[in-house]
């Protein structure tokens, strides 16, 4: 399945920014998801993620409460709410899937998108 990651741009703090995740060439109905994101220098972080039936999810403590993770089957594409951005949220955000795990561990997903960058002002 090919992923890609879109919606990054550039906001201020305090903004909300919705990102969304899109697949291709399967259906994502089967596949667990996850956001992660990276900022320069710094390691790939584990933000949040949902169950292939949409109905668990799981969230990194540091954005528990400000960002929400979504599925809608029906378009084949999850989300990523984010509210109250900060600037220390500035990075390029990733989704990934995998076929049935949806936590913390990069290595455990199979598939990767191309990433999309945010940018927060303070």
């Amino acid at each position: 399945v090919q992923l890609q990651a879109s919606g990054g741009g550039l906001v201020q703090a305090g903004d909300s920014l919705r990102l969304s995740c899109a697949a291709s060439g399967r259906t994502f109905s089967p596949y667990a998801v996850g956001w992660f994101r990276q900022a320069p220098g710094k390691e790939r972080e584990f933000l949040a993620g949902i169950r292939g039936t949409g109905d668990t999810t799981y969230y990194a403590d540091s954005v528990k409460g400000r960002f929400t993770i979504s599925k809608d089957t029906a378009k084949n594409a999850v989300y990523l709410q984010m509210n109250s951005l900060k600037p220390e949220d500035t990075a390029v955000y990733y989704c990934a899937a995998s076929r049935t795990y949806f936590g913390p561990r990069v290595p455990a997903y199979d598939y990767w998108g191309q990433g999309t960058l945010v940018t927060v002002s303070s």
